[in-house]
């Protein structure tokens, strides 16, 4: 089947299972507590965004060439998901955090209590970087691999 050969694709599935099932494992190096939920969490190290995107724009500059009008389009993809990932969401989570915060001060002596925002919506700089990374290198083997 044509769909298993695409070697973006490839790049990108390979990209995201490592990306999205190494959190677990990175967050307990850091915290020392299993927390599973993270297999399927949006956020953390390493940004998935980015390891899929950059999988995706690797493998389409190493099989269209550099010069490609694909490759162009997905630099440019990339460089609005990576500053989403590192900038618009990181913002949203912080203001989550602030909102919580303020929830819960209202809620000691008020009857006021509402449901947490999510708080870890985007990534630090250095969760994109290794996001990048990954996506790199996935890229890179797939595609060598597989053969142009």
């Amino acid at each position: 089947m044509a769909l298993f050969q695409n070697k973006v694709l490839i790049s990108v599935a390979v990209a995201w299972l490592i990306a999205q099932f190494s959190k677990p494992f990175l967050q307990y190096l850091r915290d020392r507590e299993w927390n599973w939920s993270w297999f399927f969490s949006a956020g953390g190290m390493p940004s998935t965004h980015s390891a899929i995107i950059v999988a995706a724009t690797t493998a389409l500059g190493m099989l269209q060439g550099v010069a490609s009008p694909e490759f162009a389009l997905g630099v440019a993809v990339s460089m609005v998901i990576l500053y989403d990932a590192a900038g618009v969401r990181r913002q949203a989570g912080e203001h989550a955090r602030v909102i919580n915060a303020i929830i819960e001060d209202l809620s000691h002596g008020h009857p006021l209590k509402e449901e947490n925002l999510k708080e870890l919506l985007g990534h630090t700089p250095g969760e994109v970087a290794i996001g990048v990374l990954v996506g790199v290198a996935v890229a890179v083997c797939v595609v060598t691999l597989m053969g142009r």
